[in-house]
């Protein structure tokens, strides 16, 4: 069988397996997103090298073929503490790694979170997980919600559940749009227009809000 090696930015076309070839951590995170492995990424970055648990990010389209599933669970998922998968377009998508994870990381006794990839809740990717509602919830909150400060503390949040550090706050709610200036946070127009040139020409950027 013909197999591919994954690369980050690359999307599968579930043709041939891929191996992403990822050495196992604590806490797997696999998402459909790449704003949102980026947006994770950025706030590991951000939390510094050695600090809380160690952590893999992976892509969904890595998963697709049932050949890559069991590599992956095999290699890495089996030998994680905690792996959560934001699931875009339901069991039905991703039918097999859904049964898969929910049942081999069940009997390992890997912690498990199927969450839902859009902001619609899903019973049947919740009865595939293994984690209480509550917290299932506010883990899928976290990411519904985006933006650096929920990345830092959906990072921290699994960390408590790993008996790593502090329960941090609860996912905050993110502007479903706004303005935008690098280091305002959340900004208003006069926030902009004190940064402008005075007399020279303005741009208005128009961009995905989970970046």
């Amino acid at each position: 069988m013909h197999l591919l090696q994954a690369q980050p930015g690359e999307i599968s076309d579930g043709g041939d397996p891929v191996d992403p070839d990822q050495t196992p951590a604590d806490l797997i995170v696999i998402s459909a997103a790449d704003t949102e492995l980026a947006g994770l990424s950025a706030a590991l970055q951000a939390r510094g090298e050695g600090k809380g648990p160690s952590v893999r990010l992976a892509n969904l389209s890595w998963l697709t073929h049932p050949y890559a599933v069991d590599l992956y669970l095999d290699k890495t998922a089996l030998r994680s503490r905690l792996v959560v998968a934001r699931v875009l377009g339901g069991a039905g998508y991703w039918s097999y790694g859904l049964e898969q994870f929910s049942r081999r990381l069940r009997e390992a006794g890997v912690a498990f979170a199927a969450l839902p990839g859009d902001d619609k809740p899903d019973d049947a990717l919740f009865e595939a997980s293994s984690l209480p509602r509550e917290t299932w919830q506010r883990l899928w909150g976290y990411l519904v919600e985006g933006g650096p400060d929920n990345a830092a503390n959906f990072l921290a949040d699994c960390a408590h559940l790993l008996g790593q550090g502090d329960a941090p706050a609860g996912p905050a709610p993110l502007l479903r749009a706004g303005f935008y200036w690098p280091g305002a946070g959340v900004a208003d127009l006069e926030r902009l227009r004190a940064a402008w040139v005075p007399g020279r020409p303005v741009a208005a950027l128009v961009f995905y809000r989970a970046l």
